[in-house]
């Protein structure tokens, strides 16, 4: 018995330390490429989160082009659409990213026009089936991005957790603070992040439907 509790804690812990391990760099020679998936924690990345960068820290979304999960493209163009676009980075193997999906969905769908909520699925490029899958099971009839280039590729190589949700206003620069981990009250923390966006930037906040 004490052997078997043993191998448990032993399982444990590698199973902790492959979490926290950070994305890895690969080469940018294509002009599209999958992103890097950011290691995934919702409790330990919810910790540090005193310590994490500002979201300008992290890059800005000034000239890039995404490929999106039905097949289109998504520019920094597309970006001056919308007021403020969320920005959630999640993987098809961070359970805390699926747990959160269908809160995320309902979120999305309660925004209004000119606030924008995109998922990026950091491994979803090659794999589109099985992520709009996830994504359908948790009834999100949003844009998801799977592949991309210049500063989009950039922003995602300098993300660290999964999952990470990052604001953007229309000119393509990061606001606010990055919201890392699955959040208790996404509803709550999402909104109070994003009308304070908003109401930095001079323009009204929201409330949703």
């Amino acid at each position: 018995m004490k052997e078997n509790s043993k191998l448990r804690v032993l399982l444990f812990a590698v199973a902790l330390a492959l979490c926290l391990i950070p994305a890895v760099g690969f080469s940018r020679s294509a002009s599209t490429e999958r992103p890097p998936a950011a290691a995934s924690s919702d409790e330990t990345a919810a910790s540090v989160k005193e310590t994490t960068n500002t979201a300008a820290q992290l890059g800005s979304l000034k000239e890039f082009t995404a490929a999106t999960l039905e097949g289109g493209s998504f520019t920094q163009d597309d970006l001056a659409g919308a007021d403020l676009t969320i920005l959630n980075f999640w993987t098809t193997t961070c359970g805390p990213c699926i747990h959160e999906m269908p809160e995320l969905a309902a979120f999305e769908i309660e925004l209004p026009d000119r606030v924008r909520l995109i998922t990026v699925c950091l491994d979803g490029l090659g794999d589109e089936e099985y992520a709009a899958g996830i994504l359908r099971d948790a009834g999100f009839e949003g844009l998801t991005l799977t592949s991309g280039d210049g500063d989009f590729l950039d922003l995602c190589r300098n993300l660290i957790y999964t999952p990470t949700t990052l604001l953007v206003d229309a000119e393509g620069n990061l606001v606010g603070d990055a919201i890392i981990g699955a959040q208790a009250d996404l509803e709550q923390v999402y909104l109070d992040a994003v009308n304070a966006a908003l109401e930095a930037a001079g323009k009204e906040a929201v409330s949703l439907a």
